[in-house]
């Protein structure tokens, strides 16, 4: 039990170097800048944040930005640094690496997100902080999985980063169209738009929130598909 849980902790601590070398830290940095902005914006403005929506809007585009180097450059990284070659070379493998890889990923994101409320909350008004990082889960995993696919298709960190922002300003775009419905990446949960009942915007919320979680795990698994190919990554 003691070498396995050694074992477990070696593993961790390994795949967790490899995931968050190299430049994360500057993107972590930047999530931070943008955080410490956007709170400088509203108190010099004086904008009323005793509504969760303001916290969680503005908590968000610092989340998508904390999960974009990890899973953009994280298959060509290992190929970079010839990684691949080790984790191909064991039947089933890539697998297992990269879903624990995945999973660690997205829980320490979750843990900043943390950390950002509860900071947010001390220079900025009481909020209820797993609440709000709960939600925020929800478009971090969609966004997180869709760049892990379409590195594992793309092969390439830059391609792979092309196509994650045009997916993210995407929604943006055709805001009018899709804003405040189940097909809205970023609809604010805690946000009841004007003249729409109650029982509804919860609904649209339910199926929103379903809508991320199962496009979520369709990338995931497609991603993990695409590490079949093993003579494209070789």
């Amino acid at each position: 039990m003691i070498r396995t849980i050694g074992y477990l902790y070696k593993q961790f601590g390994y795949n967790l170097k490899i995931v968050f070398a190299g430049k994360f830290a500057w993107f972590m940095i930047a999530a931070l800048a943008v955080f410490l902005f956007i709170i400088f914006e509203i108190a010099w403005n004086h904008q009323d944040v005793t509504e969760y929506s303001v916290i969680y809007m503005f908590m968000l585009f610092p989340s998508i930005l904390l999960i974009f180097y990890p899973t953009v450059f994280g298959i060509q990284n290992d190929r970079d640094s010839r990684i691949l070659e080790l984790i191909f070379g064991i039947p089933d493998y890539r697998y297992k690496v990269w879903g624990l890889r995945l999973a660690m990923f997205f829980v320490v994101v979750h843990l900043i997100t943390v950390l950002f409320i509860i900071l947010a909350g001390i220079l900025l008004a009481p909020v209820p902080v797993y609440r709000i990082a709960l939600q925020l889960l929800f478009p971090i995993l969609f966004y997180g999985n869709f760049a892990f696919m379409f590195s594992a298709i793309t092969r390439s960190g830059n391609g792979t980063a092309t196509l994650f922002i045009i997916f993210a300003l995407l929604p943006l775009f055709f805001g009018n169209m899709i804003e405040n419905t189940m097909w809205d990446p970023y609809l604010n949960p805690f946000k009841n738009p004007d003249g729409m009942h109650p029982v509804i915007w919860a609904s649209t919320i339910l199926k929103n929130r379903l809508f991320l979680s199962i496009s979520a795990v369709i990338f995931l698994m497609t991603g993990l598909l695409k590490l079949q190919d093993r003579e494209k990554f070789l």
